[in-house]
């Protein structure tokens, strides 16, 4: 929650002054999402009545913009928030997996895909007896978190009183500190460990972090030994998972690795037409085509492209001409920051930080900044492309798997050890993107 609302907040910084969101943001605390509803808190009635006046539609518009999808924002007194947090109103709310949105009637399938749905909805129509546990890997924006939430609904259609447990990496790492700290160690344990399915988003997160990975080891070991099915996604695979250790690596790969690629122009020509006779808007074959053809990176974007459309719809009538989806285009791909940047790109940057030729950073001289420089553009080459780790040794004279892999996981620890080195790439991924 309070990383959405970091972004929601970068993002208004470009409507809104500094001083404007520093005295009325600064009491608002982000709680939770609950049937696409954005709930907040606020102690402070008087900052909460003049946001709710003056800047609802601008954070709807930023969550819009970020889920490609509408959110309501309700912000809670100190009383609503109480009443909110209690186990009533937890059992009258469904949560964001169960919405009708998110199921297997509303995936588009094609050939980049079509493994993981296939797995998916056998894990849904047969937990734990298959595939278990399932790891779903690939890009950012493809449809993991869609098939998660389809596993979720289609369980929970055949058995009402399934426990499931839904955990991003990230969230499971900061409530085991925060309990833990607490001495409610044991209320941590029994959520997950007493679940009848376990799904866990972007589950690279927890590599790097002994006692996290710890923990996780020993839940995964008592819902796998229960016989309790257990969903993984991650941004790539296990054996990439430079910093994930042994014997957790060892369990995501006992059961099936299933990869979600980019999808191909058929499917993104299929997901745009299903977006738009969602939202009750028939495309003309040009216009789908057209937007098939320029957005290729990811389906979030092409939702995204849609709704921007739709915006324009609202405002031009039924003028929507190709030049309307070029602005829709271009407004989405520099507000997602997701062009991809291309090694070259990313070795011409770091050449020009460190001051050397290009064929020295992609060559075999092992002077100081030689070799942290080719580390440094090996680590954000992983980090900012679709480039495998074969395709990046090749980049750099055709080192081998093992080569890039080593140099990858040295920055990563250099970054947890030295923050004057995590500062250096920091600046280098916010010039590269810049520069896109």
């Amino acid at each position: 929650m309070a990383d959405i609302w970091t972004t929601v907040l970068q993002k208004l910084q470009s409507e809104l002054s500094e001083t404007t969101i520093s005295t009325w943001f600064d009491e608002l605390e982000p709680v939770d999402i609950r049937e696409f509803t954005f709930y907040f808190r606020c102690p402070n009635d008087f900052k909460k009545g003049y946001i709710e006046s003056l800047f609802l539609d601008n954070i709807r518009a930023a969550l819009q913009d970020i889920f490609s999808h509408e959110f309501e924002v309700k912000i809670l007194d100190e009383e609503e928030y109480a009443a909110f947090e209690s186990p009533e109103s937890a059992k009258k709310t469904r949560s964001l997996f169960e919405s009708d949105d998110f199921t297997f009637e509303t995936f588009v399938v094609g050939p980049s895909n079509k493994l993981a749905y296939a797995a998916a909805r056998s894990v849904a129509e047969r937990p734990a007896a298959n595939y278990n546990p399932l790891l779903i890997y690939g890009d950012s924006g493809l449809g993991k978190t869609h098939l998660l939430y389809a596993i979720a609904h289609l369980i929970r259609k055949n058995n009402a009183k399934a426990k499931i447990a839904y955990v991003k990496g990230d969230d499971f790492i900061n409530q085991f500190i925060e309990l833990i700290r607490a001495g409610r160690g044991s209320e941590f344990r029994a959520r997950y460990r007493e679940a009848d399915l376990l799904l866990v988003d972007d589950v690279q997160f927890v590599a790097g972090k002994e006692q996290v990975q710890n923990e996780f080891f020993h839940t995964f070991n008592t819902l796998y030994e229960s016989g309790k099915q257990i969903v993984l996604t991650s941004d790539r695979p296990p054996s990439e998972m430079t910093l994930l250790d042994d014997r957790l690596r060892t369990r995501f790969e006992w059961g099936l690795l299933a990869d979600v690629a980019p999808p191909d122009f058929e499917t993104r020509m299929a997901i745009i037409k299903n977006k738009a006779a969602m939202l009750g808007m028939e495309l003309p074959d040009s216009i789908a085509g057209f937007i098939a053809e320029k957005v290729t990176a990811n389906v979030r974007q092409l939702e995204g492209t849609i709704n921007k459309i739709l915006a324009y719809k609202d405002l031009l009538g039924n003028n929507v001409d190709e030049e309307a989806v070029k602005r829709a285009i271009r407004d989405i791909l520099s507000k997602s920051g997701e062009i991809i940047p291309t090694p070259e790109m990313i070795i011409g940057y770091v050449c020009r930080f460190y001051n050397m030729e290009e064929n020295i950073i992609r060559g075999q001289q092992r002077v100081k900044d030689a070799v942290q420089g080719r580390q440094i553009a090996m680590y954000l080459i992983r980090r900012m492309t679709n480039l495998s780790l074969v395709d990046i040794g090749r980049e750099f004279g055709n080192r081998d798997h093992a080569t890039v892999k080593h140099s990858i996981e040295k920055v990563e620890k250099q970054i947890r050890s030295d923050p004057a080195f995590a500062e250096i790439i920091k600046e280098l991924t916010t010039n590269i993107n810049s520069k896109k």
